[in-house]
């Protein structure tokens, strides 16, 4: 016989039934807020997720891994800073346009040799997804700027701390010429027989003749080296030529990039050293561009949006035929070079911010840049002109002004993280 339910009694059943399962089921955490900070929180699975990214990385440096408890604390109080960061970015109106954040993907990319499939890819590879980096570098780009707006302003070297700067030991340290070095090491034991030290010096010779007839310096230290780096190819980093033992300290500033010594006996074994590159000195020559730009800052009452369309309007005046110089001394907000119609003069571009420098580096001489971005507000730029001038002694001013400038940023960045940390209002629940 068969039996017709009412809906009522089959809505009761189903009612019952899922209440055993549930019953019987397993239950299963949810979300949960570890920290209260300000206007906002942080949530156990952003907790999560950063600890394992940490100590992912602690595993890829072969470091040991700190207790559980003591490292979810750490990376907590970085979470909060970091949280406390992005809220001064909103209400200052900092944002980051995807134009933006793709031309920084694609500088990352580049940096590690990659396009941005194989930038992907490798994400992938290490458990991470390619949206979630994504987000991760837009809220360090809205970092970087709200600590440029907030701290990199408050900075200030003088001329005569610049001067007892170079004038000191540890300066003149500082500012000698840098190496960048590769090395490939065929090792010699401790108490070798002569025949041992014959061998390694002949295998070290016949490494040297292949490197003169162009073989490759890192397939070479990949495949024969015994260093510490020769998985990196043999890349040692950059050197200066007081950390360079004897006779390399003398042989290595006589190299030209490209270049490499001959085997030299060391108590480690039989060394061979290839100069990459090199940096600072005595004899420089500096590349320098002629440049002017106009400055529309964002402002209480004048939001990002509105900011960039009125660069762009006078991006139009300017291709329309209006005079730049007029136009920069009328509405740009850099003080420093709006009375002078926006002219920059000759600029080293390594003292500019980093989007300024790719935007100026793009620009073909006498031809002018569409409006975009800095932490600083919105540019349109004219390269008026491009020059290699010798300056060393520039340069090296240049140079103590950024290692000082560098040196009291640090400094002042902790000073003000201090501040608006105890400024906050902050509840952990971990």
């Amino acid at each position: 016989m068969k039996i017709k339910l009412s809906n009522t009694l089959r809505t009761l059943l189903l009612g019952a039934l899922l209440f055993g399962s549930l019953a019987h089921a397993e239950v299963q955490p949810l979300d949960r807020v570890v920290a209260i900070v300000d206007n906002d929180v942080i949530m156990q699975s952003q907790l999560d997720q950063r600890v394992t990214e940490v100590q992912k990385s602690i595993v890829k440096q072969g470091a040991n891994q700190p207790p559980l408890d003591v490292l979810q604390q750490q990376v907590l109080e970085r979470l909060i800073l970091e949280n406390l960061q992005l809220q001064i970015g909103d209400r200052a109106g900092v944002r980051i346009t995807d134009e933006e954040l793709n031309q920084a993907l694609e500088t990352i990319a580049q940096r590690n040799n990659m396009n941005l499939e194989q930038l992907q890819m490798a994400l992938k590879q290490d458990g991470l997804s390619f949206s979630a980096a994504r987000e991760q570098i837009r809220r360090e780009m809205i970092i970087s700027r709200v600590r440029q707006r907030r701290v990199a302003d408050r900075i200030d070297v003088t001329n005569q701390e610049v001067k007892r700067f170079m004038a000191s030991e540890h300066g003149q340290l500082q500012l000698s010429e840098d190496f960048h070095l590769a090395n490939i090491l065929l090792p010699v034991p401790e108490g070798s027989t002569a025949a041992v030290i014959e061998k390694a010096a002949i295998q070290a010779q016949q490494i040297y003749q292949q490197l003169q007839q162009g073989a490759s310096f890192a397939d070479l230290a990949l495949s024969r080296s015994s260093s510490e780096n020769a998985l990196e190819g043999g890349d040692m980093g950059w050197r200066k030529t007081a950390q360079l033992p004897p006779p390399f300290d003398k042989l290595i500033p006589a190299l030209a990039p490209g270049q490499v010594t001959q085997p030299v006996r060391t108590p480690g074994g039989f060394l061979i050293i290839k100069l990459l590159e090199k940096r600072g000195g005595s004899n420089q020559l500096r590349d320098e561009v002629h440049v002017r730009h106009i400055l529309i800052k964002p402002s209480e009452i004048r939001t990002d949006a509105e900011a960039q369309k009125m660069a762009e309007r006078l991006y139009e005046r300017i291709v329309a035929g209006e005079d730049f110089s007029t136009l920069a001394k009328n509405f740009s907000e850099d003080p420093g070079s709006a009375r002078n119609g926006g002219d920059l003069d000759w600029v080293d571009p390594g003292i500019l911010v980093p989007e300024f420098q790719e935007v100026m580096k793009r620009t073909p001489s006498g031809q002018l840049s569409k409006p975009f971005k800095t932490g600083y507000g919105w540019h349109v730029l004219e390269v008026l002109g491009r020059r290699a001038t010798d300056s060393s002694e520039q340069m090296r001013e240049q140079q103590a002004m950024n290692i000082l400038r560098n040196r009291k940023y640090d400094e002042e960045l902790q000073g003000w993280l201090r501040e608006i940390r105890d400024e906050a209002y902050v509840e952990t629940k971990l």
